[in-house]
This record gives C-alpha cells, structure tokens and sequence, in this order.
C-alpha cells in the first residue's frame, strides 16, 4: 500500500510508482504535526477522476488515469456536499457550511454562480441526468434548482415534526425522490412537481427509520436501510416491497450503500456495498443474499464511500480523514480466488479415502498432456466452461438477457486493458471515422480507414453506447477472429472469403446457386452484405442477440456457415427472385425468417460439410487480444496499401496545384471584383453626393423661410410680453398698496384691541380693589367688635378686682375733669365716654358731651389712662 502525503502542494503525482492492485491512501496534511481530513468527496461521469473536499475549505480533483492532482478551489470553509454538473463536466457543485451552494469551474477555478436559499446545512445534492436541474438537501427542505439560469425554481417544505431526510432523482428520468423521516417516499414530476406515487409505508416489522438509499442504474430498484441489520427492496415498477434482506449481526445501523456498476449488467446492478457502523463496508448480491467481500475494518474505520460510474474504482474516506483508492476489478479477483478455493475444499470433502485420491491424482497425471489444449479451450475467466455453456446454449436458444454481457465478455475473453485504451483516445480523431462513436478504435486497427468497418462496429456501439471500451475490444476481437483474411483484397470485398462460402453452398444446394449464377447475381451481392453487416440489416434485434449467442460460443467459421443458412433457409422467396434489384432489396432488408430455425441449419452445415471446403480449415482457432497492450492488426496487402499511397500523393500534389492556381485566379477575379465594385461605388457616391447637395439646397431655402416666418411671430409674442408686463407691475403696485391699507387698517384693529383690554383689565382692577377695601372694611369692624369684647371682658375682670379691694381700702373719690367725665375705680364707663380699639394698644377718645376736645389716650391695662390734663390713678 502507498501512502502520498499532498502536503500544501497545489498539483503533483497520485502514485510516485506504480501502484498496488488492491488500494492505494491519500493523506491531505496541513502541517507536519496537524492532518487535515477529507469530508467529502464524488466521482465524475467517466469515473476516472474525483473531487475531493476537506474541512479547511479546499477543493481537490484526483485524475486516476492521468496519476495527477491538483488544487481547484479554497472555499475557506467546510463543504458539507459535492457534485459535479453533467451538462457541463467542468463545473461543479459545493454545498458549504454557511448553508449556501457554489459553483465553480474546475479548469478556470472561477466561481460560476452563488446560490442561496437553505436555512440549514445541506446535506445532499442531486443532479438529473440532463444536467439541466439539481435538487439540494437540508434537514427541512428540499429545494430545486435550475443550472442553466441558477435560479430557484421550487422548494418543498414539510412540518419540523416530520423533517426531510434525502432527495435525490432516479436516473434517466425527470423524477424526483423524496425520503421522510417517518419512512414515507413520494415520487414527484420535476417539472410539474405532481406527486405520481407514494410507496406504501410496511406495516408489519420492525421499524427501520431509513437513513440510507441506493438506486439501481436503470432506475427500477429502491433499496433502504437505517437503524437496523434489515435492507427493504422496492420495486418502483410494481411500487412494491419485494424482498427483506437481513444483514449479519454485527451490522446494527447503515450508515450509507452504494450499487456497484456492471458494463454488463445492462443498469441492473446485482452487488450492493453497505456501510455500517462499525466502519466496514460489506459488498452483497441483492438476488443471491450472498456476503461477496468487504472493505474496511474495525482499526481503519471507513466514514464514507464513492463509487464509480463505471464500476471500476471505489474511492472510501476513513476515520483517520486520509482517502483509500480501491480498484473493484483487483476485489473480484480476490473474490474468485476465494471461491475457487472453496470448491476444490468442497470437493477434497467427497474422496474421504486416501486411495481415492492417490488414483484421481494418478489419472490426472496420466492425461495430462492429452488434455491440456482441452482444457484450456474450454477454461473461461469466472470459472466458467465454453461447453457447458454451449450445451446451455444449445438446450435453451440463447443466454439470459441478464448475464448476456457477462457471459461475453468471459466467452471473449476481453483483457479489458485500461491504459492502452486510456492512450488511444488521447491520440485524437481520425478524420475518416470523425462522425461515429469509435473513430479511435477503429483508426488503431487498421491504418486506412474501410468501408465496411463502420458497419461491423454499428451493432456494438449501440450496444455498448455506455461502456467504449468493452465496445472497442468486442469489435476489436470480431475483426482479429470472425473477420480473418477479409482485408486481404482490400479495398475490394474478400474474394476468398466470398468464395468459401460459394463452395459451401454450392456443396449443400446447387440449385439455389444455379439460380443466383442465371439471375447474374454473386456472392458480393447476396453474402457480402450478411457478413459485412453482421446480420443487423436484415434480423432484429433480439434475433440479432440470439445469433450472436451462437456466434461467440463456436469457432470462427460459424459466422460464414451463418450467412450460408440464411441463404438456404430463404431458398423459397430467392428462387422467385428474377432481377438483381430485387436480390438487392432482399439482402438489404429484414425478411419473414425463424432465426431458430436458421440456427439450427447452421449446426447442421458445420457438422456435414466436407473438411476440404469447411472454414475451419482455412481459418485459425480464436485467439483472444493479448492483455496490456493491443495486437498489432497488418492483415492487410501491403502493395495496395503502397499503391494507394503512391496514388493519394499524387493526388493530393495535383490537388495542391489545382488549389494554387484556383486560389490565384480567384485572387484575380476577386481583384477584379472589387475594382469594378469600386468604380461603381464611386460613381454611385457621386450621384448621391449630387442629390444630397440639391436636397440640402432646398432644405436651406425652406429653414430661411421658416427662420422668417419665426423671427415675425418672436416680434409678435415680444410685444406682447411687453403688454403683459406693464399690466403684471400695475396690478402688482395695486395689490402692493392695497397690502398697505390692509396692514395699517389691521395694526389699528390691534390697538383697539389692545386699549379695550386695557380698559377691561383696569376695571377689573378697579372692582377688585374696591372688593378689597370692603372686605378689609369688614375684617377690620370684626375685629373691632373682637377687641371691644376683648376690652369689656378685661375690664370688667378688673372691676370685679378692684372691687374686691376696696373692701379693704377707703373709698376714694376721683373726679375726671374736662367734660365732667367721671371713671369709678370699678372701671365702669361713665356717661359721654367711647372706648375704640384699634391694632395697637392705644384708642382715641371722642370728644365729650360737653365738646371738649378728645386729646386724651387710653393705654392697655397695666398703663396711665389720661384724659385731657388730668391724670388718673395707677390700677394695680
């Protein structure tokens, strides 16, 4: 095993020597100490490259047939899902982790376009088989895109609860599958997006809760698998679930399955690969249950897995982040040597005697070199036996549509050389075969390109439109067997050949023969056009099919005893045949023939035909193409070959010459040409220049008229500008002075208003004071009668004192003068005197009844009361 550490390189060399057979490791590494792993990866449409994404964001393309690498793409970011576009094969598809999906173009590495839409990672991308569409996976919708304008074109959503697990669409068709979390599967129209079925969810069992989906080539097979050891097979033809497979115990979850390409298979893929848990992919027949071989193990986990679409690399990313290269053809080898193994244990078990494998042993000895060319012969690649399968041959009229492609390919031996077929086609076209599929291969077969090669190879291009390089070896191995000595006469039809079988017909059936030699009619018209052909002209198909069957399974010589009993078998038509038009007709064209019954004289004819003109004897054994490198075809007359030569370069100098002359008189007529073109060009200017002049003249004369014509109408519209100017600045100074008077009028209007709310507001002023006043008016007569009350009291209070003493003293007289105003010592108020108190503690006294004068004050209890000059005497 090889190990190529890429390092920070951006191109180099896969394998720096030849690599292993069975697989070879990548490992992408960032720093010496650091590995950077792959995430994801997927294979082109050849299957001879594949992309490869880690999780810094960089994009690498592995070229296994060209042993290169380089980088195409830093996204500077994880990619969570690749694809490549197959309308145009150098784009392809990032699904990132910021939830958005590029295109880039893998030669020009520029981005192509930037899609935006998912709300989550997208997991999954899907691209139909026109390349027109793709549909992008998240774990909430599925949305559809158009790679031709990169636009969204729809989008499905579905409820949380129920969350969408894969969509994907079935190849060769524009449906779409959609895969569930609850197990259900829709399948919708990608046009319309109507729902054309839903597959029945099964009842009984357990739950799987798929997680993984696998689809056959042709598109008809479903199988899925998930949290369980159990696969489900559907049938989308029938929408049935046709058979349960249980895995071995040891699986517990699938994590991913791939379908293993067959070119032989016709899309029908047998060998399913599951990858489980435990990082083992084990490879099974769906038909069989059989457990074929596994990759992988428990210590070098596999994470996931591409498969090639021609089925013969396997390319696996492991838990370690590095990329394991598995070659599928080194895997089955491995298989059959297993098997083999198998069987000769198995019969080791039957001879349980000693003495019976002493004598088995011995009897092989002693045959061996009588057998070994047998044996040989009828040793085929996958065990297989040329006579048991001739006698199946025989027993059933052909092979099984199924393993028809198989059984060729063992019947033929096709070494199935991948290099040298990788060199041919990198040698270019060959101008002769430049409109048809194997232009390479035919051009490497033989030098000078023929007729009738393009119609040998028609029946095998359409039969191997997927597979050129099984197509090229089975024409390839026809023409080095089947077609001996038919370049001999070349460029003309095989003569001896034609001859060969003329003797045999003439041995079987003179008459017919007779009739055809009257009729002017030979063999190049009645057996050329069968061989040259092979038979697709004038049978169908399936009868085509079956004849080959028989063709491949017997010696050479049964092709040319084939076209000898087509001609037998419709003795009856060709002996009413008359005109060599209508022979041509018939061997052109499909008749009314049981191709059984055909086969059947062909046997007969091999077995009763004398050896001295049977075609065995002229022709060699088969002899298979050699593995490595293809043979060498010069089966051809070189003298011919030489002759044409020789006349094709003469030819071409004379061709050269002709053209050299021809490309001088063209020269001069083209000389010619242009000169006269030229003179007539001038002429035709000039006549146009004249016209363009007196054109100009007259349009000069009618812009002068009209300039006139506006220059009146501009004095016109002046003046009457002018009017409206004067009556604009006389209405403008009225409306100005009539503005005047409006502000001074309103100015005045203001004053008033102003003087009025004056006035108002100095009345209000004035009734608020006179308020005032009557309101402290009032306060202070309350508090006068307060006061007298106050003073009465105290007075009185006094007096009762007093009188309380003057118990005790004598009686003393006090005579008030100045008004005869008298004031007991009791305090009372003798006749004509008023007592007013104001604020203060000081009241005036009003005159007396005599009209003294009221000079006298009277003070708060403890003071003098005094009233005119007289002084009374101190209370207490």
């Amino acid at each position: 095993m090889q190990v190529t550490d890429i390092g920070n390189k951006e191109e180099g060399k896969v394998w720096h020597r030849k690599p292993t057979p069975v697989h070879q490791t990548l490992i992408r590494s960032a720093y010496q100490a650091k590995t950077v792993r792959f995430l994801h990866l997927t294979f082109d449409t050849t299957g001879d490259s594949f992309l490869a994404g880690d999780h810094h964001g960089n994009i690498y393309v592995f070229d296994i047939s060209r042993n290169r690498f380089r980088l195409v793409q830093k996204t500077g970011q994880a990619c969570t899902a690749l694809a490549f576009s197959l309308r145009r094969t150098t784009e392809f598809l990032v699904a990132l982790a910021d939830y958005t999906i590029k295109c880039f173009d893998k030669d020009t590495k520029q981005l192509v376009s930037w899609m935006r839409g998912h709300d989550g990672a997208v997991s999954s991308i899907s691209v139909d088989s026109s390349g027109r569409y793709a549909v992008t996976t998240s774990s909430d919708t599925a949305q559809l895109w158009d790679l031709d304008t990169f636009q969204r074109k729809r989008k499905l959503s579905v409820r949380q609860s129920v969350g969408v697990q894969r969509v994907f669409f079935l190849p060769f068709t524009n449906t779409i599958l959609s895969c569930f979390n609850d197990d259900s599967i829709f399948a919708w129209e990608s046009d319309t997006l109507f729902c054309k079925y839903q597959l029945p969810v099964p009842d009984s069992g357990p739950r799987i809760s798929y997680k993984a989906f696998a689809i056959t080539r042709d598109g008809r097979s479903l199988v899925c698998g998930g949290r369980s050891n159990l696969l489900h097979l559907w049938c989308l033809d029938s929408k049935q679930l046709i058979r349960v497979i249980q895995m071995p115990t040891q699986v517990r979850t699938v994590r991913q399955m791939e379908f293993l390409p067959d070119s032989f298979d016709g899309g029908a893929s047998q060998t399913l690969g599951i990858l489980s848990q435990d990082g083992v992919m084990r490879f099974i027949n769906i038909h069989t249950c059989k457990l074929l071989f596994h990759i992988g193990s428990h210590d070098n986990a596999i994470t996931s897995v591409a498969v090639g679409p021609n089925g013969r690399h396997v390319a696996a990313i492991m838990d370690n982040g590095s990329i394991n290269i598995y070659s599928v053809q080194s895997l089955t080898e491995e298989l059959n040597k297993v098997q083999c193994k198998n069987v000769q244990k198995h019969n080791t078990q039957k001879h349980t005697t000693k003495h019976k494998d002493t004598q088995k042993n011995n009897t092989l000895k002693h045959n061996k070199t009588q057998h070994t060319k047998t044996h040989n012969k009828n040793e085929l690649p996958a065990g297989l036996s040329q006579r048991r399968l001739v006698a199946l041959l025989k027993t059933f009229g052909q092979y099984p549509d199924k393993y028809r492609m198989f059984v060729w390919r063992c019947l033929l031996r096709l070494p199935e050389n991948h290099a040298a077929f990788s060199s041919l086609t990198d040698k270019g076209l060959h101008p002769a075969f430049s409109s048809l599929d194997l232009h390479l291969y035919l051009s490497n077969l033989h030098p000078y390109p023929s007729p009738y090669l393009p119609l040998v190879a028609f029946p095998f291009v359409k039969l191997f439109q997927n597979n050129p390089m099984l197509c090229f070896e089975v024409v390839a191995t026809i023409i080095v067997n089947w077609g001996q000595h038919w370049f001999e006469y070349f460029p003309n039809p095989p003569l001896n050949i034609l001859s060969m079988v003329e003797n045999v017909l003439a041995h079987h059936d003179k008459e017919l023969l007779q009739h055809l030699v009257d009729c002017g009619v030979t063999s190049q018209l009645y057996v050329w056009p069968l061989l040259e052909t092979l038979f697709s002209e004038v049978l169908t198909r399936n009868e085509w099919l079956c004849l080959f069957d028989n063709v491949f399974s017997n010696p050479p010589g049964f092709l040319l005893m084939a076209a000898v009993a087509y001609v037998s078998c419709c003795r009856e038509p060709l002996l009413l045949c008359a005109h060599k038009q209508d022979f041509e007709y018939f061997f052109h064209h499909r008749n009314n023939l049981d191709v059984g019954a055909m086969i059947k004289e062909t046997y007969r004819l091999m077995s009763n035909t004398p050896a001295h003109i049977h075609p065995r004897t002229l022709l060699s054994d088969f002899t298979p193409l050699t593995r490595g490198q293809y043979p060498v075809f010069n089966h051809y007359p070189e003298f011919i070959v030489e002759y044409q030569s020789r006349e094709r370069e003469k030819i071409r100098l004379q061709e050269m010459e002709y053209l050299r002359e021809r490309q001088e008189v063209s020269a001069l007529h083209k000389e010619f040409v242009r000169r006269r073109a030229e003179e007539e060009a001038y002429y035709a200017q000039q006549e146009l220049l004249q016209k363009a002049e007196e054109q100009r003249r007259r349009i000069l004369a009618q812009e002068e008229e009209k300039l006139t014509q506006q220059r009146t109408k501009l004095a016109a519209m002046k003046r009457e500008l002018k009017v409206k100017e004067l009556q604009l600045t006389d209405a403008a100074a009225r409306r100005f002075l009539q503005h005047q008077q409006d502000l001074r009028a309103e100015h005045i209007h203001r004053l008033d208003r102003q003087i009025s709310r004056k006035v108002e507001l100095r009345e209000r002023e004035t009734a608020a004071a006179v308020e005032d006043l009557e309101v402290r008016q009032m306060e202070l007569e309350a508090q006068r009668k307060r006061l007298q009350q106050v003073v009465e009291e105290e007075v009185e209070a006094r007096m009762r004192k007093a009188e309380e003493e003057d118990e005790s003293l004598t009686e003393t007289n006090v005579q008030v003068k100045d008004g005869g105003t008298v004031l007991d010592h009791r305090g009372c108020k003798s006749d004509g005197v008023d007592v007013v108190w104001s604020h203060s503690d000081t009241v005036t006294l009003p005159p007396g009844p005599g009209g003294g004068a009221g000079g006298g004050v009277a003070e708060g209890p403890g003071h003098r009361l005094a009233e005119g000059g007289g002084q009374a005497p101190a209370a207490g």
